[in-house]
């Protein structure tokens, strides 16, 4: 099908594009596309709609099959991850320039820097001369007219000028590797194919909304609430419920009037009926607020059925030395008495879960450690171990500051073992955000 070069964007609307995965093993389940969705939210960001993301195995027809359908969508960009490198089944960039009817070109320029590359690691892990200049040229074979972009392991990226052959869209090719997609993406961009693409893009105007507490029917009755009285046809809203973290994201055109009275109208809901829920205006996830709202403060933890998964969480930013001093994973009765203090009366009296218990933990914590705050969480994960009175799921949870104040919760968690052990972390968060911005 020939669609016409001079873009199917002329009318005024959005650009489009469609990204394609390439790989059997992501097909047979084995590994997960980190890359189409990654690419789809940069997309967003420049002002692209992503129309499709297809998986498709390392068959030259499959993949044919799936620039063409695209083309045949009238999307303005395909971007392509994964089937570069030196190896036989590594087919991508032979595979597009056949679609787009530009023949393969050899880089003189890539397959120096290319092998450069690749030298540095031929002499230690002894590879085949012979095969070490055939994988340099295949990977530096290019279609005619198109950009190679640096690569970030050893095989270049491509950039395909539009209009050739009848293939409308733009193609940048990418390799598989998320973290060489990554590191290419910047350049990608600088490429002269894709800058001529981005020249008719503007960004969107993005509200990111995120919410704790709150179900999603809750929000999709707010959301209808509002279009009683508002068109919300122009605004673009997504909900998702991710890390146990309602999302809500807003997008529209900047220079649409009708989304943005709808947008207004949204927010305007959503901060009338759930504005206690609402702990980021942007985005930002759980993590990165407690982050910032511990800068000068230092924290410990006292954890035992999350064993360790809270500390995991508070130390996996990097710069999180300058304000967790610690954890205690107190999994055992004897743990908590001679860890963190929790006298055994206590647990005999009211049991290793119980509010007692975790107000102990915490004050345990707190002493030992010296810190401003401690977070205790001790629960009932399951499956086995729940009682009547206090059934699988049910986790008692402390948040002490040294200054004497406390936020202490013990409701029942839904789900599996996994389930209630995440949600318990995600809680104890919240309930950390809490403490240190409404004291």
């Amino acid at each position: 099908m020939a669609l016409d070069p001079a873009g199917p964007d002329r009318a005024g609307r959005a650009p489009t594009a469609g990204i394609v995965a390439t790989g059997s093993e992501l097909l047979a389940g084995r590994v997960h596309d980190a890359n189409g969705p990654w690419i789809a939210e940069r997309l967003g960001e420049l002002g692209i709609d992503v129309a499709h993301i297809l998986l498709v195995g390392d068959r030259p027809d499959e993949m044919e099959s799936a620039l063409r359908y695209l083309a045949g969508s009238g999307v303005d960009l395909v971007v392509t991850s994964g089937g570069l490198g030196p190896t036989a089944d590594d087919l991508t960039a032979a595979v597009v320039a056949d679609v787009t009817g530009r023949p393969l070109e050899l880089d003189e320029h890539m397959e120096k820097v290319v092998g450069d590359i690749i030298a540095r690691f031929a002499d230690r892990l002894r590879w085949d001369a012979a095969a070490l200049a055939e994988a340099n040229r295949k990977q530096a074979m290019v279609p005619h007219g198109a950009t190679a972009i640096r690569p970030v392991g050893t095989a270049p990226g491509l950039a395909v000028p539009r209009g050739s052959d009848g293939f409308a869209p733009t193609v940048l090719v990418l390799p598989g590797p998320p973290r060489e997609v990554r590191g290419m993406w910047d350049d990608a961009l600088a490429s002269e194919p894709l800058r001529a693409l981005l020249e008719r893009t503007a960004p969107f105007d993005e509200t990111h909304l995120r919410l704790f507490g709150v179900p999603e029917s809750e929000i999709a009755a707010t959301l209808r609430a509002v279009g009683e009285h508002t068109d919300l046809a122009p605004l673009e809203i997504t909900t998702c419920l991710r890390d146990f973290t309602l999302e809500v994201d807003l997008r529209r055109r900047p220079d649409d009037g009708a989304a943005r009275a709808a947008h207004d109208a949204v927010v305007a809901e959503i901060e009338g009926r759930h504005g206690r829920a609402v702990f980021s205006r942007t985005g930002q996830t759980i993590d990165e607020i407690l982050f910032g709202l511990l800068e000068g403060r230092t924290i410990a933890t006292a954890e035992s059925c999350t064993g360790g998964l809270l500390a995991g969480r508070l130390t996996a930013p990097a710069g999180a030395s300058a304000h967790v001093q610690g954890g205690i994973v107190s999994y055992s009765n004897e743990a908590k008495e001679h860890l963190l203090g929790v006298p055994d009366e206590l647990i005999a009296a009211h049991g290793a879960v119980s509010p007692e218990a975790a107000h102990a933990m915490a004050g345990g914590a707190l002493e030992r450690f010296g810190v401003d705050v401690a977070v205790a969480i001790s629960g009932v994960a399951g499956p086995g171990g729940g009682t009547a009175e206090k059934p699988v799921g049910y986790v008692c949870f402390s948040v002490r500051t040294a200054d004497g104040r406390e936020i202490a919760r013990d409701p029942v968690l839904p789900g599996d073992r996994g389930d209630v052990r995440e949600r318990s972390v995600v809680l104890a968060m919240h309930l950390v955000r809490r403490i240190l911005t409404e004291g």
